[in-house]
Parts: C-alpha cells; structure tokens; sequence
C-alpha cells in the first residue's frame, strides 16, 4: 500500500503529463491517464455552457458541477483542482465582472496552463494559485461557492479536504463537488494500481462513506444533484486484471459511479438562502425535464 506523500506523487506526475496532452488523448481514457482507446469513460460535454474555453478543456472529468452550483453574480467561486480552468472560466461567466474566481491545483504544469488561458481570455478577475486542496491558500470565511470536477477521489485524506471547504466558505456559503464513489468493492489489482488512482478509479470510496464524510463535517442541506454509473471497458480492466479476475469483478456487481453533491454551511443570511434555494428547485425542475426529454422523446431509442 502506498504512503500519502507517494500518491501525490503519483497524481502530479500523471497529471504533469495530461497537461501536456489534447483533450481528445485524455478523453479516451480514465481521467486522461492510461492506454488511449476510442471511448469516452468519465467526461461530460461542456460545449453548451457559457463561458466554455476549447484550449481550457483537456477532456478531463466526470460531471459539470458548474451546472448546479447556483453561483450568482458577485459571487467569490474556488475551484478546486482546477486544471487547465475549464471550471474557472464558466464559473466566472456566472459570477460576471464583478465577482472572483480562484482555481487551486497542486500541478506546476496545470497552473502554468490555466493562467496562460486566462490572459489570452483577458480575464481579470480569475486567479490559479498553486497549492494542496488539503491546506488551502485561501483564507477563512471568504468564498461563496466551492466546485471541484473528479478532485476529491485523487486525495488521500478526504475528510481533510471538506474540513478545509468548510474553512474558506462564508457562512451560509455551499459547494458542489462531482466525484467517483463505489457500491461494492474494487479488485486488489484495481486498486493498487497506480495509473487507476490517478485515473480517478481506486481512490474512490464507498458512496454512504464518501456522503457521511459530509455529514460529520458539519455541512447542511446535503443532496445528490446527479448521479451516472462510469462503465470502464473490458478493454482497459484486462491491463490490470486476469481473465478470471474480470468475470469475477464483472460477477461482483460493483457499482462505480459519478455524482455530484451539495452541501451547505450553515449560517448566513436567511433570506438570501431562501433565495438561492428556490433557485435550486427550479434548475433541478429544468434540468429533470431536459434529462427527461433526452431519454424519452419519440424515437429516442431508449425508452
């Protein structure tokens, strides 16, 4: 079993690559990391989100938290392992000119790569710091909504991070987090594995584990936003596991899955809550409705 200190770095090597690498080589395997195939694994499509920047999508991820982060304008937005920015330039399309958003990642490569978008975008009011999402450069008490794209499942110590989101959000502030949890257990092979960790795959715990880690934190109002099951090909499962190991893997039932939580802390003005909680309730109508038709309509196929 690998030490704390040796997965991170694992996951700045792999990800020093990644930012190297086109979104269409990442997108064809887990996380950008791996043997590329002709599958897209995790990522989903932020080509209809305002503020959507080609040369900030590395075709990374396994959500679009953004979508449901209710950041309203003014907002202070942290993104969490933010990447080439992809996050950090549709949060600020939300939070507009008069708001901030600060992206965090602990990758040289990465930070260099978003600040460089930035500036071709003319964006004055969005920062990349370097640092560990487990000790934040961001003071207490001074961000609105936190987001983090397929992140918090490459940490080792989970429950450090939420208490560090917990830290920098202002009172009655929230997040909205996509990540990897489990139903059920993953292989040993699976899980050692170094390019499966920072794949996104073998650092994911058990979903009650990953949502009571919420709880205990102290955050309020917790839901699941979205939920989608991540089927990893055959192909990439057979780099890491036997014939025999797979079908029973496959026998296991083991559910891997994306979702994208929200949590707020508790606190603040009841009467903007209220406010950006009838917002909630809408775009979840809106978007139950969207997911509905997508799946549903006539000659779809899959009803």
């Amino acid at each position: 079993m690998q030490t704390a200190e040796q997965i991170k770095t694992v996951v700045r090597e792999k990800y020093s690559e990644i930012a190297l690498q086109d979104k269409g080589c990442n997108e064809a395997s887990c996380c950008g990391v791996g043997t590329p195939g002709t599958y897209t694994i995790m990522a989903d499509s932020y080509t209809d989100l305002e503020g959507y920047n080609p040369d900030a999508d590395l075709g990374l991820g396994c959500g679009l938290p953004t979508q449901f982060a209710q950041i309203q304008a003014g907002d202070t937005v942290l993104d969490l392992g933010a990447g080439a920015g992809n996050d950090a330039f549709i949060a600020r399309a939300e939070t507009g000119a008069t708001g901030k958003v600060i992206g965090v990642d602990f990758t040289p490569t990465m930070i260099r790569r978003a600040r460089e978008n930035a500036e071709k975008l003319n964006f004055h009011n969005v920062e990349f710091r370097q640092g560990d999402i487990e000790d934040l450069p961001v003071s207490d008490n001074s961000v609105d909504v936190v987001v983090s794209n397929c992140v918090l499942n490459l940490v080792p110590d989970k429950p450090k991070v939420f208490n560090e989101i917990m830290r920098v959000l202002r009172p009655g502030g929230h997040f909205s987090i996509s990540d990897i949890v489990l139903v059920g257990d993953l292989p040993d092979a699976l899980r050692n594995a170094a390019e499966m960790y920072a794949g996104c795959v073998s650092g994911a715990i058990q979903k009650a584990e990953y949502l009571d880690i919420i709880r205990r934190t102290g955050f309020e109002n917790l839901s699941v936003q979205k939920q989608k099951p991540i089927l990893i090909p055959d192909e990439i499962l057979r780099e890491y596991l036997s014939e025999d190991e797979l079908q029973a893997f496959i026998a296991s039932k083991t559910g891997i899955f994306s979702v994208t939580a929200y949590a707020e802390k508790p606190g603040g003005d009841p009467a903007q809550k209220a406010v950006r909680g009838e917002k909630r309730k809408v775009e979840m109508r809106n978007l139950a409705a969207e997911a509905g038709k997508a799946c549903c309509a006539p000659g779809s196929g899959c009803c």
